[in-house]
């Protein structure tokens, strides 16, 4: 079986962050970063090379893999941040309508900047995605 790729590691979040090239860009994800820990509940920690990950959950497939994941997520892309929450979370739809400029795919949800963003909307977000991963995959 295949070996997870992304995986808790003991890297810095603060040196990725510090790595981000474009200063206004490394600020406004220190800013994401502090909403995510806030609402969440968790310390951000290092998950492979490039995702700021928040809490931990395993999960198992029916095909027999398994591993270990953040309840929440984010990370610094070239073209955007990723936000990496529950796909199916309360509220989602709406709370996106209200949520100001991104696009999404399953379940991420991509922004340029945060000025393009409700940040208590966000708040709002990841709090709803932490509870829909907490009865989902319960501590």
């Amino acid at each position: 079986m295949a070996k997870n790729k992304t995986i808790e590691t003991e890297a810095s979040v603060a040196a990725y962050v510090d790595a981000i090239p474009d200063e206004k860009r490394r600020e406004e994800f220190r800013t994401l970063v502090d909403i995510f820990a806030k609402s969440s509940g968790f310390e951000p920690r290092m998950w492979g090379p490039a995702i700021v990950g928040f809490g931990t959950y395993h999960y198992k497939y029916e095909s027999g893999h398994e591993g270990d994941a953040p309840r929440v997520g984010l990370s610094s892309r070239v073209n955007a941040i990723t936000l990496y929450l529950a796909y199916d979370f309360k509220e989602r739809e709406e709370l996106l309508a209200k949520f100001g400029k991104h696009k999404t795919s399953k379940a991420c949800i991509y922004v340029k900047k945060l000025a393009d963003i409700d940040t208590a909307v966000l708040e709002k977000m990841v709090k709803n995605s932490m509870d829909q991963m907490q009865q989902d995959y319960p501590l």
